[in-house]
């Protein structure tokens, strides 16, 4: 089994000791997003879970647990997301020198094996233009340099159940909902042409080969790679595999969006529990629901919000490793 760390909300950086405190316990408990009455009981042990995938853009709080996690027998990789943008697009996140700072540092401590860099989404607007993401794009590569096994770019979705204005009330700006704020946020998030597209992934996909860091696009209907840039699997088989040393009885993730081409796994996570409060986010949809469900967060539950109720049945989810066996080495 494969556990991703989460693509639902930044474990990693807000809730590593949660994380953790279910680590020690051997399991986890989860609701699904799509059917609150559904819960499920996720077994946590080495023997059962193959890898990890930490999703996170800002692993600070985890790192000093990284050698407990190894020490206990767990494999892990992850995506790491790192973007030149401001308070005004992620409020949440702290000083993003300090950020770069903290990826040199775990690949100094993991491996740049095992860290995939996260260029992503890329925003364009008047003042993130082309010539803007170029320059930061350039500067990053070569600041991060050997830190990274790949680069994954997407470009930024407009997602319906976000809107305008529900950015805001998550990142908890008083003038949510506002003419003056939908006005503000209409120019900082707009979608990006198919011009604007290709002219940076081509200047993305060339200034990373010039470092040996090959691309990949995560999710994207337009097929890029005339332009250098591949097919992003971000539950990614083969990574996995390398990890471990051996292969894995793994198929290809049907849950998820078109494009994907993510192998199957378990999130244990939970939307709307995120204090980094990017506004472009599908994973929190109001200031109100993240508020309520951080009030019910405990470190030490099952599940990362809330509690099962009274007359609430959990299900023991059937799960076994995947794993075949380490690779057979030449004589």
């Amino acid at each position: 089994m494969i556990v991703s760390v989460s693509r639902r909300t930044d474990i990693p950086c807000r809730h590593s000791e949660w994380f953790m405190n279910r680590i020690r316990a051997g399991y986890v408990v989860v609701r699904n997003p799509m059917n609150h009455g559904q819960i499920n009981r996720i077994p946590l042990s080495p023997e059962t879970v193959d890898g990890i995938v930490f999703w996170s853009k800002d692993p600070a709080p985890l790192m000093p647990y990284l050698k407990e996690l190894s020490d206990r027998g767990y494999r892990y990789y992850f995506q790491f997301t790192l973007t030149p943008y401001g308070k005004n697009l992620e409020p949440g996140l702290r000083d993003k020198k300090e950020i770069e700072d903290c990826f040199r540092e775990l690949a100094r401590e993991i491996g740049r094996e095992r860290i995939i860099w996260r260029y992503d989404p890329v925003v364009v607007n008047e003042v993130l233009n082309p010539a803007y993401h170029k320059r930061e794009f350039a500067r990053l590569c070569r600041d991060l340099q050997g830190c990274m096994r790949s680069i994954t770019i997407s470009f930024v979705d407009m997602y319906e159940k976000r809107g305008i204005g529900n950015a805001a009330q998550r990142s908890g700006c008083p003038e949510a909902g506002s003419d003056a704020l939908r006005l503000r946020e209409e120019k900082l998030l707009r979608p990006v042409n198919k011009e604007e597209m290709e002219e940076l992934a081509a200047f993305f996909s060339r200034t990373a080969s010039s470092m040996g860091i090959p691309v990949n696009a995560c999710c994207e209907e337009a097929d890029l790679s005339a332009l250098g840039v591949g097919r992003a699997a971000c539950i990614d088989k083969a990574v996995l595999e390398e990890i471990l040393g051996g292969k894995l009885r793994l198929k290809p993730d049907k849950g998820q969006r078109k494009g994907c081409g993510c192998y199957e796994s378990v999130d244990i996570g939970a939307y709307n529990t995120c204090r980094n409060g990017c506004i472009y986010c599908y994973a929190n949809h109001s200031l109100r629901s993240l508020e309520e469900n951080l009030r019910k967060a405990d470190k030490q539950g099952e599940l990362l919000v809330g509690s099962v109720r009274e007359g609430e049945k959990v299900r023991e989810r059937k799960a076994v490793s995947c794993f075949e066996g380490q690779y057979e080495l030449p004589l």
